[in-house]
């Protein structure tokens, strides 16, 4: 310690850890987070796409901003087409074996060699309940954002123009921002 200096008393060292604590837990308050959710699409199965679009509908429509992160098997929801234009052959392999759109979506038990879909159509039909293509478009309307992964495209091969024109595109970085201020972040 120097001349000048003059320790500080035991009070004012517990005061100063105490205003340090403070500081650090108002920056995790809830009023600090925004009021978003973010929804990794991992898997490309029907029912589990289907449940993160009607979470997604649900906040929104709560008045949340919501995105949604598709990457892996689930960026196939966000196809328009299949394209086979300028592909590696694994590329061209994982296009031909990967759905295309919300409509060629297989479940993730009783698929049934692809009438699973058909049966799930039906039943949800039956019970009044839209249908997956229907949630979507309610998601999009209420802003839902749809995010596709640009890593997982360019291991897939899967080009902007196989992609509906809504899509935004992003990597983990964007992910990882959007769900650091997020008051929920879930993973499907």
């Amino acid at each position: 310690m120097t001349a000048g200096e003059v320790a500080a008393s035991p009070a004012q060292e517990r005061i100063q850890e105490l205003e340090r604590r403070v500081a650090a837990l108002e920056l995790r308050s809830p009023e600090r987070v925004s009021n978003k959710a973010t929804i990794v699409v991992l898997s490309g199965d029907m029912e589990k796409v289907m449940s993160a679009y009607i979470i997604a509908t649900g906040a929104a429509s709560m008045g949340m901003d919501v995105t949604l992160f598709f990457t892996f098997w689930g960026l196939g929801a966000l196809k328009k087409e299949r394209s086979l234009k300028g592909k590696s052959l694994l590329q061209t392999m994982m296009t031909l074996m990967t759905p295309a759109g919300l409509r060629s979506l297989g479940t993730s038990k009783f698929n049934f060699g692809g009438l699973g879909p058909v049966m799930f159509g039906a039943m949800m039909r039956h019970s009044n309940v839209a249908s997956l293509e229907e949630i979507a478009s309610v998601a999009r309307e209420l802003g839902v954002r749809e995010v596709a992964c640009t890593m997982t495209m360019d291991v897939m091969g899967v080009t902007k123009d196989e992609l509906l024109p809504f899509v935004e595109f992003g990597g983990v970085g964007m992910f990882v921002g959007e769900a650091a201020d997020s008051k929920i972040a879930l993973y499907i």
